[in-house]
Formats: structure tokens, C-alpha cells, sequence
């Protein structure tokens, strides 16, 4: 059975005050769910956020991280030093960190493995622009994503590894892949894996859609087959509507 999952990105938004006061508002609300709830506030917050999540359903995961384990890397995080606060999920690969960073498959594909080595569960962000979904090139550039960053990987670790489906053109954008678009992609998405492993690994690893998941469209794309939740952007800043997204998984 593969974890159903709702994460919130919060990407450079909240300070200590706030963060700390939407945590509160979402630690009351919170549905009764069997979904994993996941919460990723700015660095500075992270030990604060864990702090105040003690005994929560709610789990505390980073945005990034690096791929050394220390060194002259000013501004940038280790795997240890998350690990040491309590957070052990990391997201890498996100949309916006290959734009504005430059991150590249063979950058993304050294974080990946040494977040694994260190024990850090991976949540992996990959998708299309919509040059590439209009050009008819968007199955092609998945594969690639995917196969660059994770398919040297052994499949013993996979049971470490979430897939977040992220189109570009959807982020922040207010556009969002049709229920039926989003389904096609995590098909071909788990076929890959398929090819690449095998069916069991497939079948079991989790695959999130991201990309402008509101509270009114959250149900629709939740109840396609291949869609075990979502990463969500700008809705998760708002507690009531990021209630009602968990909810509908």
C-alpha cells in the first residue's frame, strides 16, 4: 500500500511569529487522516517548527539541503545538521531551485545520494515547461529527469525516495494540470520506473502532484489512481485551506 501524502512548501515565506502561529492553527485543525502531513517551513524556523510539533502527526522537512557533509560552502545546509534537529525528509529538485540556482540533473543527482547515504528520506521534484508540454517533448523530458538523477540509484533505497510531479507551467501560475493530464503523467511516470527496476518498486513508491492544488480542485486530482497526494505551494500558507486539501486525499 502505497503512504498517501500532503506537503506543504513554504518556500521564503513566514518569519518565526508567523510560522509559529500558523503551526498552532494547523496543529488544531487537523483532520483525522491515515495521510502523511508534511510541513516545510524557511531554514531559520525548522528546530522552532519541530519544537512545536512534538507528539503532532504533522512532520517537519526541509526545502534543501547540499550533498557535502560540511566544508567552505557559505549559506548551504548539510544532511547532518537537519538530521540533528530532528528533520530527516528533505526536499530536492524543486522547479524554482534549478531556475533561480542553477541546479542541474548531475548537481540534483549527488543531493539525492547523499541525502540517502545519511538516512534522509528524499522527496524529489521534477516536471515540464510549457515549451516542452507544447512541443509534445514533456514525456521525454521526465524520463530524463528521472533517469539522471535517480536511476543509478539501487533499488533498495527507493523505499526512501517520493516523486513530486511539478509541470513548471502550473507553479504559482493559478494554471493547473487537468485531473486527467496529471493521471497521464504519474502513469507514465510509474511505467518508467517499471522499465527501469521493476513493477514492485513501481507500485509502491509515492508519487505527488504540485502545481497551483487548491482546496476546490484537490478532491478531483486526488481520486485519479496513480495521484497519492500533493505538494502544495501557496495554499498551504493559508490553514484553513490547506485543512481542506488534506481532507480531500
Amino acid at each position: 500500500m502505497r503512504s498517501k501524502i500532503v506537503a506543504g512548501n513554504w518556500k521564503m515565506n513566514n518569519n518565526l511569529e508567523q510560522t509559529e502561529a500558523l503551526l498552532s492553527e494547523l496543529s488544531a485543525k487537523l483532520p483525522d487522516t491515515d495521510a502523511e502531513v508534511m510541513v516545510a517551513p524557511t531554514y531559520v524556523n525548522l528546530a522552532g517548527a519541530v519544537a512545536s510539533l512534538q507528539g503532532s502527526k504533522i512532520e517537519v522537512i526541509a526545502q534543501n539541503m547540499h550533498f557535502a557533509e560540511n566544508g567552505a560552502y557559505t549559506g548551504e545546509i548539510s544532511g547532518d545538521m537537519l538530521l540533528n534537529i530532528g528533520v530527516d525528509t528533505c526536499i530536492i529538485g524543486h522547479s524554482e531551485r534549478r531556475a533561480y540556482f542553477g541546479e542541474t540533473d548531475e548537481i540534483l543527482a549527488k543531493k539525492v545520494a547523499s541525502a540517502l547515504d545519511q538516512g534522509i528520506r528524499v522527496m524529489f521534484c521534477f516536471g515540464e515547461e510549457l515549451e516542452d508540454r507544447k512541443s509534445d517533448n514533456h514525456f521525454k523530458v521526465v524520463e530524463r529527469q528521472l533517469k539522471n538523477a535517480l536511476f543509478s540509484l539501487d533499488a533498495s533505497v527507493w523505499s526512501k525516495i517520493i516523486l513530486a510531479y511539478e509541470p513548471v507551467w502550473a507553479i504559482g501560475t493559478g494554471e493547473t494540470a487537468s485531473p486527467e493530464q496529471a493521471q497521464e503523467m504519474h502513469a507514465f511516470i510509474r511505467n518508467t520506473i517499471a522499465e527501469a527496476y521493476n513493477s514492485s518498486i513501481a507500485d509502491k513508491v509515492s508519487i505527488l502532484y504540485g502545481g497551483s492544488v487548491k482546496p476546490g480542485n484537490a478532491k478531483e486530482i486526488f481520486s485519479k489512481p496513480d495521484v497519492d497526494g500533493g505538494l502544495i505551494g501557496g495554499a498551504s500558507l493559508v490553514a484553513d485551506d490547506f485543512v481542506d486539501i488534506i481532507k480531500a486525499i
